[in-house]
């Protein structure tokens, strides 16, 4: 079988699992890899003791980037990006879109500063509990990065949070 990239070609024969491949073979390496996924959400709030625009009630649609490394399973899969999303439904999101975020984040200023901590605390509870930590191999956030604006962001990195 000819591996080697050339023109384009309609695919005369559909690899099959068991026949043309092995279940030893999906596994390529056992190496620490980091998936990253992003979602969006609006929300509103305020700034406490601060003197600016931002002390008024306004709104942004944000967006937070979540980077999580792990080992492959036996099928080479590290997160499986389904799996971010269903904690960001269903562990995270809850709090925040379409939310008065001062309302329902925990007692806190909610500058971007402040909210991607959080963001990053709540992923990680959500990896080292059941059912993520049984099916994921040495899961952990590596990094969360949040946009309050298209060119504003706040980002926390593991190491920040760890070995400080």
């Amino acid at each position: 079988m000819n591996r080697t990239p050339g023109p384009f070609r309609i695919v005369e024969h559909l690899q099959k699992f068991g026949d043309d491949i092995t279940k030893e073979q999906l596994r390529y390496h056992n190496r620490r890899v980091l998936v990253s996924k992003e979602f969006t959400f609006d929300a509103a709030h305020h700034l406490h003791a601060y003197e600016g625009k931002c002390k008024n009630l306004h709104g942004h649609t944000y967006k937070v980037v979540f980077g999580i490394s792990g080992l492959p399973d036996q099928i080479g899969i590290t997160v499986d990006f389904g799996t971010i999303k269903e904690i960001w439904k269903h562990e995270i999101e809850i709090f925040l879109d379409h939310r008065y975020l001062n309302e329902t984040l925990p007692p806190m200023n909610t500058t971007a500063e402040n909210m991607v901590v959080w963001l990053f605390e709540k992923m990680e509870l959500a990896l080292q509990s059941a059912p993520y930590q049984s099916t994921l191999i040495e899961a952990r956030t590596e990094f969360v990065r949040l946009y309050e604006t298209g060119t504003s962001y706040a980002e926390v990195r593991r190491e920040w949070m760890y070995d400080a």
